[in-house]
């Protein structure tokens, strides 16, 4: 146990879920890429993550064989799978859920994703417009999610998919009925969320201006860099994130053919806080690094940020992927500090 995350309890008693997210195939030598998963998420586990984000989407391995690698290596660890309507019919999604169920005794979170990379999509033929992907995605998901509770069997007629008396078997144990995470940085994201009772999931503005809706449950995704000192937390920080003027232009280019609200919105707030070094950082975002803000600082700078993010509403927080074990131990103490800040 000394390796835990304290399950960090706020005013609502709702522990704070933590989750960890998969190296990516494309990143990763080859030969070395199941040792690096298996490896990242038995860290995950030991610190008590609840579950491991894998990404989908098409330049990587397919979510569903690593999370399968993951069941196999690790006793309690929920993987997050990211799943994409133009891959795969819900019913194939339903029964990777009940067969892990099955096979594993362990429970899925999805993370449910609406679109992708613009040249992924034209790639695809997926002309669907933005926020019409967020309807598909509610009928898509809500197709699974009858599925999966297999009250009956599932008729269902909407403008995107129909199915007639679908069943699914073997059935799925009602306590290992999945998680669903959706992007919530659009209102047709929030909206999507909202109707499939799911977990909205912000790349968070700094701490200070964000409130969770509190008709939701909401999910902040960052990266974290904390040391004993703001010092060394930057040094590690740019260290790890170099300036990169061709990755800059990269994500210029990105946000040019880009319809995500929330690429926008970060590329909006890059702007307002550069000005100085503040623990909201963006620059390995705005480098095409990652896809989402960093905290960097003393261990208890960033704890007070996270503080912040948890008494205004969030429950669950999806950290950027971590590049050791050693990492996940700063991370730790972070979220203990945080976790006695809000319990006042």
């Amino acid at each position: 146990g000394s390796a835990m995350f304290q399950s960090t309890t706020n005013h609502n008693k709702r522990d704070v879920r933590i989750f960890s997210t998969c190296p990516q195939s494309s990143s990763v030598d080859r030969n070395l890429f199941i040792q690096t998963v298996v490896a990242a998420a038995q860290w995950s586990e030991q610190v008590n993550c609840e579950g491991m984000l894998i990404y989908t989407d098409n330049s990587l391995l397919d979510p569903w064989l690593i999370a399968h690698i993951i069941l196999q290596n690790t006793t309690k660890l929920c993987p997050l799978v990211a799943v994409q309507p133009a891959y795969m019919h819900p019913y194939s999604v339903a029964k990777m859920v009940t067969s892990m169920a099955c096979l594993y005794q362990r429970r899925l979170y999805l993370n449910m994703v609406a679109g992708g990379f613009k040249n992924d999509l034209t790639a695809l033929h997926d002309t669907t417009p933005h926020d019409k992907r967020y309807a598909r995605l509610v009928e898509y998901t809500t197709i699974i999610l009858e599925l999966l509770r297999g009250e009956a069997p599932v008729t269902y007629a909407g403008e995107f998919y129909t199915t007639d008396k679908l069943r699914m078997t073997p059935a799925l144990p009602a306590e290992l009925f999945p998680g669903v995470l959706v992007s919530g940085s659009s209102a047709a994201g929030l909206e999507a969320a909202r109707a499939l009772g799911a977990t909205a999931v912000k790349y968070p503005e700094p701490a200070g201006c964000e409130l969770a809706d509190p008709t939701l449950d909401s999910a902040i995704r960052v990266g974290m860099i904390a040391r004993d000192t703001e010092d060394e937390a930057w040094r590690i920080a740019w260290e790890r994130f170099p300036p990169d003027r061709k990755g800059t232009l990269t994500h210029n280019l990105a946000m040019k053919v880009s319809d995500s609200s929330w690429h926008r919105q970060l590329s909006q707030i890059g702007d307002s806080v550069r000005s100085t070094q503040k623990t909201y950082w963006l620059h390995p975002f705005e480098s095409y690094k990652t896809f989402c803000p960093y905290l960097v600082g003393s261990y208890q700078s960033v704890a007070a940020e996270l503080a912040k993010y948890f008494a205004s509403g969030y429950k669950t927080v999806i950290l950027d992927s971590f590049p050791s074990e050693e990492e996940l131990g700063h991370l730790k103490s972070v979220f203990s500090l945080a976790s006695q800040m809000v319990v006042r």
